[in-house]
């Protein structure tokens, strides 16, 4: 750098200016050498010019040094997150949608489920003959044994994940602790946020497949027993 050399160059002249200017009290306040008028005290005040015009340029390339600070550190708070666990998570809430949607026998539709419920569980079909009544029976049996085959599959499908999730948690939490701006910070934040959410739809599913196997296990024994009643006041009605 040659501004300091400099500086240090002025500032000594000017200290050894004052010096000669005070062992020179009674000289007078100009002197001519072949024609050229020296002047002490002009040359002093041109001096200590000098010197705060150099002061002033420090001054300036500090601000110049402190604005390309700025603008590195707004340059890391934009930077973009090096890594992205957001396709992962859409493939596993994939897998659990395609296991939801293989449902045996009843699937997630209300039409569907009023259409099976009228056709197998209530009305005429706990009241018809004897083999549509047994036919009936063995059919909401079969409806019963899937949903709880379905159940294990999207519970396997979940436990399956977990792996995945295991690495994706790594992989975020590694991201969000060496990140270098406010940007790669909250990207992180909201993949984990994000994260979080495919848990709680794998959580919904389970419930939901769970739910469904035990809301038709519990509709097959209250058809089962009301086809033994109708069976029984059959009976009495023959005897």
């Amino acid at each position: 750098m040659k501004i300091p050399v400099l500086r240090r160059a002025l500032m000594a002249t000017a200290i050894a200016t004052s010096l000669v200017s005070g062992t020179m009290i009674a000289a007078p306040a100009q002197a001519q050498f072949g024609g050229i008028v020296y002047d002490p005290s002009n040359y002093a005040q041109n001096v200590l010019t000098a010197a705060r015009t150099l002061q002033q340029i420090n001054n300036q390339i500090q601000q110049i040094q402190n604005q390309a600070t700025s603008l590195i550190n707004e340059a890391r708070n934009l930077a973009s997150l090096p890594v992205s666990t957001i396709q992962t998570l859409q493939q596993q809430v994939d897998q659990t949608r395609q296991l939801l949607n293989q449902a045996q026998r009843i699937a997630y539709d209300v039409t569907d489920v009023q259409q099976v419920f009228n056709g197998r569980y209530k009305g005429a079909a706990l009241t018809g003959g004897q083999a549509q009544m047994v036919a009936n029976a063995n059919a909401r049996w079969q409806d019963s044994v899937g949903a709880f085959e379905d159940a294990m599959k999207v519970q396997a499908g979940i436990v399956g994940n977990l792996g995945a999730t295991r690495s994706s948690i790594t992989t975020l939490v590694g991201a969000s602790q060496s990140a270098t701006g406010a940007l790669q910070a909250a990207q992180a934040g909201n993949q984990l946020l994000a994260l979080q959410t495919q848990q709680l739809a794998d959580l919904t599913a389970a419930i939901a497949a769970q739910g469904r196997a035990q809301s038709i296990e519990a509709a097959r024994n209250a058809a089962t027993e009301a086809e033994g009643r109708e069976r029984f006041r059959r009976f009495r009605t023959r005897n």
